[in-house]
């Protein structure tokens, strides 16, 4: 088999959107991709609630952890890809082909704690969503 293509998915904190959608796309297509995600301004953690809602669906992303796009930029990538509208207005240029998509997401953490984990599990089910369809997976 080819390379991998190479993906970056960035958000803000890198905290929620971006770590959801690296574990969502990982599971659904790792044998065709290789999987990041960073952020503008990383958080340095990720939610719980990101956390919990990937367990109910069978992904384990409790591993990962919130790092600094700045860590890629010297990086080539086929796509890159951005979850939320501050990413993607503050976006560096990374080497290569990459090709740019872009979707923003509600962001969960917004919310109320109280209120968070039903919109992290409408998220992650959103950006699941939104992977298939990008890179035609079924």
């Amino acid at each position: 088999m080819a390379d991998k293509q190479r993906v970056l998915i960035l958000c803000t904190g890198n905290s929620a959107r971006s770590q959801m959608a690296e574990g969502l796309l990982r599971d659904r297509a790792g044998n065709r991709f290789e999987v990041f995600s960073a952020g503008s301004e990383p958080s340095g953690f990720v939610w719980p609630g990101a956390v919990q809602a990937m367990q109910e669906i069978g992904i384990d992303i409790s591993a990962q952890t919130s790092k600094s796009m700045l860590e890629f930029v010297r990086e080539p990538f086929d796509y890159v890809l951005t979850v939320c509208d501050n990413a993607a207005e503050n976006c560096p240029v990374f080497p290569g082909p990459g090709q740019r998509i872009h979707r923003d997401f509600t962001d969960p953490a917004k919310y109320p704690e109280d209120e968070q984990l039903p919109v992290f599990r409408r998220v992650r089910d959103e950006i699941d969503a939104w992977l298939r369809e990008v890179f035609a997976i079924k």
